[in-house]
């Protein structure tokens, strides 16, 4: 085809305006959208520094309610009593010496016959006397002193002349507990506006701890008893911490040695050495499903097994250590290997490279590289053991137990089931805010070892 029989195409004739109109409509559009994206950028910082800062008004709402009732719970009422141990009050005479030639059997005879005496002794005589020495103004009221005090201090001073008989005939200033509705009513946890009939305290009763705490005779003083004496259901004034507090730490300490070791044993093995097929793959599925459990499913496990199955004892640190040790294995496997995973490859490329073995590319470069993040992942996980109440309630960890356990075969309880148990408690005006104390101290324990966690994990983190 000729050149002559090409139709030249019509170009469209150039208009400046034109042009200048569309780089305008360009301009207005790409800064419509900027607008926009700005605009929701923003919008989405709002929300989500709205709800950081709602999270921390509850949080700080909760912590400004628990500290609230539980600080007042760590003073308590409380009366220094120049106690005189009377001998024409204390009339059993001194404690029974062994004669030369006597049986064993006798002299316990006449031991035991001498605890009686001592038993039968008026000590509640001995405190009201103490009272009315340090207040003579109150002597016309031994009947309502009787009340103003717990039950169990006329045993305290029992128990303390049995440990050393020479205290008769001396004088001692005794710490006495103030009951726990005299406490109640001068903590000012009652209302005072109620007719007499829905008192706990008679008339009298309330006026006498009312002058009392005027004179200076009651004094609000440090609740050392929260801290050293078991729960009491006969002495709720005298109940404290110190079993559940002694069960929570044989529980952790059975988790130390039993959870963490295997369980960083197990992910070691898994992420460094075990063979991805299709065993290791259900192997990881089900340690990833064990994490999402129920605690009180693993509560379930513990009855069946170790209490049904094995016959261990009922309410022992031994058996919540073990439940707990299974709960938090998934954890500390998952946590350990992730930080197993976060070491560089190149470091184990190197190691390999420079001829070592896979053992000790693992145990001499990789392991103490990841030891902040393991260690990490043990605390926090020892931290959710502390706290769990679930699995402890199927195992019989929330019975009554008013003694200290001394092994973690004795029967005891735990520190977040003693919460549960007193927040239950009838005496509900005194016990709620010995439940907030609890907390506090629970909260603080589980707050110092997510501490801890972070100290190590500064201490040890390596940078590469």
């Amino acid at each position: 085809m000729s050149s002559s029989n090409i139709t030249p195409v019509d170009q469209p004739e150039f208009n400046p305006q034109t042009a200048q109109e569309l780089r305008a409509e360009r301009k207005r559009r790409i800064e419509k959208t900027l607008a926009q994206r700005h605009r929701k950028e923003k919008t989405f910082r709002f929300f989500g520094f709205s709800a950081v800062m709602l999270g921390l008004a509850f949080v700080a709402l909760l912590f400004v309610s628990i500290l609230s009732k539980g600080l007042p719970s760590f003073w308590q009422n409380t009366i220094v009593v120049p106690v005189y141990f009377d001998p024409a009050i204390i009339d059993a005479g001194a404690p029974p010496k062994r004669l030369a030639g006597e049986t064993p059997a006798h002299f316990e005879e006449r031991y035991v016959e001498w605890q009686i005496k001592m038993g039968m002794a008026d000590w509640d005589a001995l405190i009201i006397n103490g009272i009315v020495k340090k207040d003579p103004a109150v002597a016309s009221q031994r009947d309502e002193l009787r009340g103003l005090y717990t039950s169990s201090e006329s045993y305290r001073l029992r128990d303390m002349v049995f440990a050393d008989p020479s205290l008769v005939g001396k004088t001692k200033d005794i710490k006495v507990l103030a009951d726990a509705n005299v406490d109640v009513w001068l903590a000012g946890n009652i209302d005072r506006s109620l007719p007499a009939e829905q008192q706990q305290l008679s008339p009298e009763l309330r006026q006498l701890a009312d002058q009392l705490k005027t004179d200076g005779v009651i004094k609000n003083t440090f609740n050392t008893n929260l801290f050293v004496n078991p729960d009491s259901r006969s002495s709720p004034a005298t109940s404290g911490l110190a079993g559940a507090f002694m069960g929570s730490l044989f529980m952790m300490m059975i988790v130390i040695m039993i959870s963490i070791p295997i369980g960083v044993a197990s992910a070691i093995f898994l992420e460094e050495f075990a063979k991805q097929n299709w065993l290791t793959d259900i192997i990881e599925v089900n340690i990833n499903n064990l994490a999402a459990v129920p605690s009180i499913v693993f509560g379930l496990l513990g009855a069946s097994i170790f209490i049904g199955l094995f016959h261990l004892p009922i309410s022992a640190p031994l058996v919540g250590g073990l439940v707990l040790s299974l709960m938090t294995l998934p954890t500390v496997i998952i946590t350990t290997r992730a930080s197993l995973k976060a070491v560089p490859p190149s470091i184990r490329q190197a190691a390999l490279g420079l001829g070592a073995s896979k053992v000790q590319t693992v145990f001499h470069h990789v392991l103490p590289l990841a030891l902040p993040g393991i260690l990490t992942g043990a605390i926090i996980g020892v931290a959710q053991a502390l706290g769990e109440t679930a699995p402890l309630l199927l195992i019989g960890m929330s019975a009554f137990v008013a003694s200290v356990p001394t092994s973690p075969l004795d029967q005891s309880t735990a520190l977040p089931v003693q919460i549960f148990l007193w927040q239950g408690n009838e005496l509900r005006n005194f016990f709620e805010g010995r439940t907030a104390a609890a907390i506090i101290v629970l909260l603080a324990l589980m707050i110092g070892l997510n501490s801890l966690a972070i100290w190590l994990r500064k201490k040890f983190e390596v940078r590469w």
